[in-house]
């Protein structure tokens, strides 16, 4: 069993901090700081906290944590169902940003809500591609799944944004998962990974069966003061048209979606 002084002391080696650094901005001795990442003294649970948090380790983690040092731990993760107006306030924002797609994603990819619009993204791809659970990597970067026309550098951009949750969470279930897709996207270690201006607003290129092609830009929402694991882990991709030819498609089927309705 992993002890708690060497997952914090795994922590600081991801994040690339010396102990001198860490022990300095959590106002600790190096020596002591040294003693807990070696087993040779017990942290406190405030203690612990502070330097997951200066760590910038996930609250699922964080929770690992305070169980390896004996601690309960302080995070609960409830279903989404379960937080008190949580689920309704996201399905607002989905339904706010009609015409245009959103959907609400797990920490691996998993679809948790989406709005109408995102049926026009997933036109044509074949049912066994949208069973559930649904992962936005697995559509995204298998090659019989989304008709991605820019395939090379949107999978570049997934399997980056898989690298970094990589080694921000260390979770098992990403290396897997990575692991799963990279064969894929052979291609992509051809592909400059998008710089960080670009990537506030990323183009997608689809073929859609009935429109032709369609492009989006993509932006990613995460909730910076999450009190619970399941919420700490949820996102929101947004995708607005990058052309008038999508704006035009995306309020087509919006309006003909309501004139069903009717």
């Amino acid at each position: 069993m992993t002890t708690a002084g060497a997952m914090l002391r795994g922590w600081r080696t991801r994040r690339r901090r010396s102990q001198l650094d860490l022990a300095l901005e959590a106002n600790v001795s190096t020596r002591h700081l040294s003693c807990v990442e070696t087993g040779k003294a017990q942290a406190s649970r405030a203690l612990l906290l502070d330097l997951a948090t200066r760590l910038e380790v996930p609250l699922r983690e964080r929770n690992a944590l305070l169980l390896a040092a004996g601690y309960a731990p302080s995070y609960g993760e409830s279903a989404l169902d379960d937080l008190s107006g949580v689920r309704e306030a996201l399905a607002h924002l989905l339904r706010g940003h009609e015409p245009y797609p959103a959907l609400v994603v797990d920490r691996c990819g998993d679809v948790v809500l989406t709005n109408r619009g995102v049926g026009v993204l997933l036109a044509g791809v074949d049912e066994r591609w949208l069973a559930p659970p649904l992962n936005v990597y697995r559509l995204a970067l298998h090659p019989d799944a989304l008709d991605v026309r820019n395939r090379a550098a949107w999978s570049a951009h997934l399997l980056h944004r898989l690298d970094r949750l990589v080694d921000l969470t260390g979770d098992a279930r990403l290396v897997a998962l990575r692991e799963e897709v990279r064969p894929w996207v052979p291609e992509v270690g051809s592909v400059r990974v998008l710089d960080r201006a670009a990537q506030l607003m990323l183009p997608l290129h689809l073929g859609h069966p009935e429109y032709g092609d369609l492009h989006f830009h993509s932006t990613i929402t995460h909730f910076g003061a999450a009190f619970d694991v399941t919420l700490d882990e949820l996102s929101i991709e947004s995708f607005v048209p990058a052309d008038a030819h999508t704006r035009d498609v995306l309020t087509r089927e919006s309006d003909e979606y309501g004139e069903s309705a009717r």
